[in-house]
């Protein structure tokens, strides 16, 4: 039974037992665990423990613990007498083995995600540069939509395994973000849906313009979030702006435009400007995407958003005949039952923020909230390699604690992008 103090105590290594969550006030690199504050639970766990210098570094946290620490002092489980055949050495070698596999699968997950974050960071530089120069120079920003969509293309289509990741903090929050936020999750489902390379650079091309023609509706009314029938008239323009735009850069075919322009339809023939029903794969996957990310993301500050996971089940359950089904199943695979961007506790009771989803939808990759460290040194979890760890539940920002909410920032953490990932480490 679980005791209710929440305050860390000191905790002598010969105190150890399963069933303690402790803490290691140490760095990350100088002990083998994946976290700093963990759940006890084997005799290997304890071994390793007292192998390490720990005097006046552990802790146990009684709120966290299914059981008391031994008696400092105490009859604690009798220790193995001195071992001439060189039972410490291969415990040091173990502990080394492990830690260096544990780092090894956080350090490829680190890379994966630094390629991303890369990736996104020239694409955004190119789609900011497009976007805010296409209204007087539609031709040239067309030209680097175009060259930037058919590179997307082609490394969606060549990379053997394409993986979503949830990036760190930008600051730059401009109509790039939204762009490339949607031109991701419809690359990856259009891949999924095994549309072509051209069909793909076709997609891509829309999706980073979609919302082009906003730059011709005024911010107050982009902003309002409850809009007067002629406020909410004139915000439905910037379909007709962004078509407008495309057709002008002569580098958008008719496909593409036909996607821009029925990115607010839906398939049940409540869409609008026209309520059509009959839609390309593409338009479908483009209008979803869209919903889902500004259901994360609205554009109005008086519009809450909505946790990924919630997103989800709120198209499926609220909005279902909206979407294809088969596309929004895509969609739901792809992503995960925990998005990129949902705060999550885990079974030993630590939280972290789904940073990608895993081969397995419940089994997602994580970043590990480590209060200890700066987020850019936390560990990562690759849930779907580590079977004794798993999500419990996800948990809305709102509950979480102020100094937990600053730390693992999810609102601030809502540019995804994809990399091209490596032969996972086993």
């Amino acid at each position: 039974m679980g005791n209710t103090d929440t305050e860390a105590r000191p905790l002598d290594p010969s105190q150890l037992v399963i069933g303690l969550y402790v803490w290691l006030d140490m760095k990350w690199m100088e002990h083998p665990f994946l976290t700093n504050r963990f759940m006890v639970k084997s005799a290997e766990d304890i071994a390793i423990l007292q192998s390490l210098p720990m005097q006046g570094r552990l802790h146990w946290l009684p709120a966290k613990s299914t059981t008391e620490p031994l008696p400092l002092g105490g009859p604690a489980d009798p220790a193995p007498p001195p071992d001439p055949t060189g039972a410490a050495q291969a415990l040091a070698l173990e502990q080394q083995r492990l830690a260096n596999a544990r780092r090894e699968k956080v350090r490829h997950i680190k890379d994966a995600a630094a390629r991303a974050d890369r990736a996104w960071e020239s694409a955004a530089s190119a789609t900011r540069e497009a976007l805010s120069t296409l209204a007087r120079s539609p031709r040239m920003a067309g030209k680097h939509l175009a060259q930037l969509s058919r590179e997307t293309a082609a490394t969606i289509t060549q990379g053997p395994d394409v993986l979503l990741h949830l990036l760190g903090s930008k600051n730059d929050q401009g109509p790039q973000f939204h762009a490339l936020n949607v031109m991701t999750l419809c690359m990856l489902v259009g891949k999924k849906a095994k549309l072509t390379q051209n069909e793909l650079t076709d997609l891509a091309m829309a999706a980073l313009a979609h919302d082009a023609g906003k730059c011709e509706i005024p911010l107050p009314i982009l902003k309002n979030g409850k809009r007067k029938k002629h406020e909410e008239d004139h915000y439905r323009l910037h379909v007709k702006h962004s078509v407008q735009l495309a057709q002008e850069s002569g580098a958008f075919n008719a496909k593409a435009i036909a996607m821009i322009a029925e990115h607010h339809e839906s398939v049940d023939g409540k869409g609008w400007p026209k309520g059509l029903t009959e839609l390309s794969t593409g338009s479908r996957i483009l209008a979803m995407a869209n919903r889902y990310d500004r259901l994360c993301a609205p554009e109005s500050p008086d519009v809450p958003a909505l946790m990924p996971s919630e997103a989800l089940a709120h198209m499926l359950r609220q909005e279902g005949s909206r979407h294809d089904p088969q596309l929004l199943a895509l969609l739901i695979g792809l992503l995960g039952v925990y998005p990129p961007g949902t705060v999550v506790r885990l079974n030993d009771q630590s939280l972290a923020l789904v940073v990608s989803p895993g081969k397995d939808i419940h089994r997602p990759r994580v970043l590990l909230y480590s209060p200890d460290l700066p987020d850019t040194e936390a560990p990562m979890l690759d849930l779907g390699t580590e079977p004794d760890f798993q999500v419990v539940d996800a948990i809305r920002p709102s509950a979480l604690a102020p100094e937990v909410l600053q730390w693992l920032n999810p609102q601030k953490r809502l540019a995804c992008f994809f990399s091209v990932e490596d032969t996972p480490v086993q």
